[in-house]
């Protein structure tokens, strides 16, 4: 046994056998997919292949399109995996639209269509690209792979690439994920790191949409952001997505609608693809199902919505390295700056050259050296040696010492060069080079400013058309149970105490959702909270059941029992505000005695007065009396409460005799405009106090108005709200609009006369660009406005109910004042006149 141990740990310890080479072989393979094929290069931002392609492409630039098959072709002398991997990684950066211009059919990244194949379709480099990417002269070369050709180890690429397309890749053992960043933002970023000064960077797709980046952590490990399709209500009945996210197609976006129709978490007629120049999915509404629920469904169930956890990785210096998008930014900002450097010593080297050899030329000419061949010397040398001789007296002028090929090249001027020459020209080209050399030793000496033109320069040409797609916003958190739509019926058998979806036989009790909770309360006083399911065991005897409102501080429960303990009778009334699912909690006594002569669920805290009727065996003098729930404080669902009898109750002893009114104030609403949602959390605009019938007036800057009801589930239009408020139908509106045509500002008093709610109504007058300025409805408004600039501003303050009468909601109104671009308007409510206070009109 030992001896075949001993044999085994040879072998393992073999590395020239077969587990050696297994060993080997596999490090160097994640070795290779890591630096060769997955993982792009922090000097350049490309992967390999997309680098090879980029200088075959270079090769055979004459600015004219090529086929991109034979653009594959080219790029095979370089890339060593075949023309499909080539393929794919060219037609991924023509669709980038930065480096590559494309002609045909490239396939669409929103729908996902495919290019068409490669022999159709034509390609060149973009006029940026051969700005940025190429210089021969700072290009470290090797050789290619089968030692035939010269290729770039990395492009010197002056603009921060990677950041700009972004990257996706899968090596052995890790992976890469980089966003694609805005074009001019980038820059802008760039020249605020030159110049010392803090920046940020946000992922920008081509596709558009909206994206949260509040957890986007700089897009290192760890981080996410949330990307949402613009989702356009068209009307009550139909949605219009006109935007997919980054990542998805409309083809994935159409099937992920479907699947949660199909589940049951939405409910649409037909969802249909109209997408041409741009995107459009029409989601047709099932009949009497919220616009504004199934937006939010939208987000929460499908493709509308999704999260994306960026992983920058890139190799540094032959290493895989995970790094931030701030840091990859200064990186390509320090090696663009280096190349910059270079470029500015290669071009001031190529300056002195060409001084040093226009002067000797001119010292040769002008001096008549060039005589010197005329003469009878033994040999060559020997002119050369004359020549070298005759520019002693001359060369303190000169920056650097005379070589033999200095001389060489002199001698081998035209002969009709010389008998041509313009010594004055010769002394214009050494000025202009002089001033030349000036420059770019004032370039390198300012090194950053150059940068910063550098960048400014990118931007000015290439910037255009390339502004941010993708809107930044916060996203608001949606609960699943709150957009999920009532798929499935709940049925009870109150007898054996079971409730579930799968009792079909039993009673039916209402519609609810897969995601709801269930609360359940029995006669033997057990409350139970549950998730939906197909059959759950709750309790014999069950007397109500219902959907469970975490956090609910309103609905409030008025109980009777008897404590099974003592045989007396208490009365309660508390909130359920959480609990632990499926744990039971005894609100009588644990007793198996206890049991539950009335319960009631009350929305608004109301408190009735019961009519307990005793047995008719009891001891008491007064065998039936009134009991008054409003004398009771709501308290916690664990306490006893407060006795109505020691004497015991008939089974059926406590009867409803007047139905009680709410104990609870009004209930609060708040208006949070970042959101566009009504809520009860203190977020945003307090809107006041509202009963069950009271509703709420919103009016919308495009001149529209709408009553609406205290849905918390509703969107309210954020960007076009001007006023909202409980509404008051006493209450009269006064409203400030500009009427286009006739330039001028109308004004108009009316009182809101429709009832209908959650629909529009257009209360200016029609007209292209007329829009509401101003609006309130405070009894008597004071207009402050301000005209002119400087010199010629002027002020005034209008009292608007006595400018102008209250009039019908239809009226076109009265014209206020004369339309003038300095006009500035706001709402004035002076408590008192003060020496320097504008004159009032009206």
């Amino acid at each position: 046994m030992s001896a075949a141990k001993n044999k085994i740990t040879d072998v393992q310890n073999n590395d020239s056998g077969l587990h050696g080479q297994y060993k080997t072989w596999f490090l160097d393979y994640a070795s290779y997919v890591i630096l060769e094929r997955a993982v792009p290069a922090i000097e350049d931002g490309l992967k390999p292949v997309q680098r090879r392609i980029l200088h075959a492409m270079k090769e055979m630039d004459d600015g004219r399109f090529n086929k991109v098959a034979n653009i594959i072709g080219q790029a095979m002398q370089y890339h060593p995996h075949g023309d499909a991997s080539i393929g794919d990684a060219l037609v991924n950066m023509g669709q980038k639209d930065l480096l590559i211009e494309t002609q045909g059919n490239w396939g669409d990244v929103r729908t996902g269509d495919d290019a068409a194949a490669a022999r159709y379709i034509e390609a060149r480099l973009s006029k940026f690209a051969l700005e940025v990417a190429f210089n021969a002269k700072t290009t470290e070369w090797q050789l290619s792979y089968d030692g035939r050709k010269n290729e770039p180890v990395t492009l010197p690429m002056k603009f921060p690439l990677l950041l700009a397309q972004g990257a996706d890749g899968i090596a052995v053992g890790l992976s890469t994920k980089i966003l694609p960043h805005n074009f001019c933002e980038l820059i802008e970023s760039a020249i605020k790191y030159l110049r010392g000064k803090k920046f940020e960077l946000y992922p920008d797709f081509l596709t558009g949409g909206m994206i949260d980046i509040n957890d986007y952590n700089h897009g290192k490990r760890g981080g996410k952001v949330k990307v949402r399709a613009h989702i356009e209500e068209i009307d009550k009945k139909t949605l219009a997505i006109r935007s997919v996210p980054y990542g998805v197609t409309t083809t994935q976006m159409m099937d992920s609608i479907v699947k949660a129709n199909d589940q049951g978490k939405i409910k649409i007629r037909k969802v249909t693809d109209n997408t041409a120049a741009e995107v459009e999915i029409q989601v047709d509404l099932a009949a009497g199902i919220s616009s504004d629920i199934t937006i939010d469904a939208l987000y929460k169930f499908t493709d509308c919505e999704i999260s994306i956890s960026p992983n920058a990785c890139v190799i540094v210096d032959q290493k895989p390295q995970f790094l931030g998008v701030q840091d990859l930014l200064k990186l390509s900002v320090d090696k663009t700056k280096d190349l910059l450097e270079q470029e500015l010593k290669i071009k001031l080297n190529e300056l002195q050259e060409k001084w040093h050899y226009t002067s000797l030329e001119k010292i040769f000419f002008e001096e008549k050296i060039y005589k010197e061949l005329e003469k009878k010397h033994e040999t060559w040398e020997k002119v050369l040696e004359a020549i070298d001789k005759a520019f002693v007296p001359f060369k303190k002028q000169l920056k650097r010492a005379i070589t033999r090929e200095d001389i060489i090249k002199l001698t081998e001027k035209p002969v009709r060069r010389i008998y041509r020459l313009d010594i004055d020209e010769l002394n214009e080209q050494i000025k202009g080079l002089e001033a030349d050399i000036k420059q770019v030793k004032h370039d390198l000496n300012n090194l950053v400013d150059f940068a910063v033109a550098y960048y400014e320069n990118l931007l000015k040409k290439y910037g255009k058309g390339r502004e941010r797609k993708t809107e930044i916003k916060q996203f608001e958190v949606i609960e699943a149970k709150q957009v999920a739509i009532a798929n499935t019926k709940l049925y009870i058998n109150r007898e054996e105490g079971f409730i579930g979806t799968g009792l079909k036989k039993d009673e039916f009790l209402f519609d609810c959702s897969t995601l709801d909770d269930i609360i359940v309360f029995t006669k033997r006083g057990i409350m139970k909270v549950v998730k939906v399911a197909d059959k759950t065991f709750i309790g014999k005897e069950i007397l109500y059941a219902a959907v469970f409102q975490k956090n609910d501080e309103r609905t409030t429960y008025n109980m009777i029992y008897m404590d099974g303990k003592d045989g007396k009778s208490f009365a309660k009334r508390f909130n359920v505000t959480g609990v632990t699912r499926d744990k039971e909690y005894f609100l009588a006594n644990e007793n198996e005695r206890s049991k539950v002569h009335y319960l009631s669920v009350n929305p608004n805290g109301e408190a009735e007065i019961v009519r307990v009727i005793l047995t008719p065996g009891s001891k008491a003098h007064k065998k039936e009396f009134e009991y008054n729930f409003a004398e009771l404080e709501i308290t916690g669902r664990g306490s006893k409460g407060i006795t109505v009898t020691k004497y015991p109750i008939k089974s059926d002893g406590v009867k409803l005799k007047e139905a009680g009114k709410a104990t609870l104030g009004g209930k609060k609403l708040w208006y949070d405009d970042q959101f566009g949602r009504l809520n009860a959390d203190e977020k945003g605009l307090y809107l006041g106090e509202f009963d069950a019938e009271d509703k709420i007036l919103v009016i919308y800057n495009d001149g529209f108005y709408e009553i609406t009801d205290q849905e918390l589930t509703q969107k309210i239009d954020t960007e076009k709200v001007l006023l909202i408020e409980k509404f008051n139908q006493e209450k009269i509106v006064s409203a400030i609009y500009l009427d286009k045509k006739n330039l001028q500002f109308n004004v108009k008093r009316f009182k809101i006369e429709t009832t209908t709610l959650k629909n529009k109504f257009f209360f200016i007058k029609e007209g292209e660009g007329n829009y509401l300025e101003a609006v309130t409805t405070d009894d008597e408004p004071i207009l402050a406005v301000q005209t002119g600039r400087g010199a010629q501003q002027r002020k005034a303050k209008f009292k608007i109910a006595k400018t102008v009468e209250v009039m019908g909601w239809k009226t076109v109104g009265n014209k206020l004042l004369d339309y003038n671009k300095t006009v500035e308007m706001e709402w004035d409510r002076p408590k008192g006149a003060k020496d320097n206070q504008p004159e009032l009109f009206g």
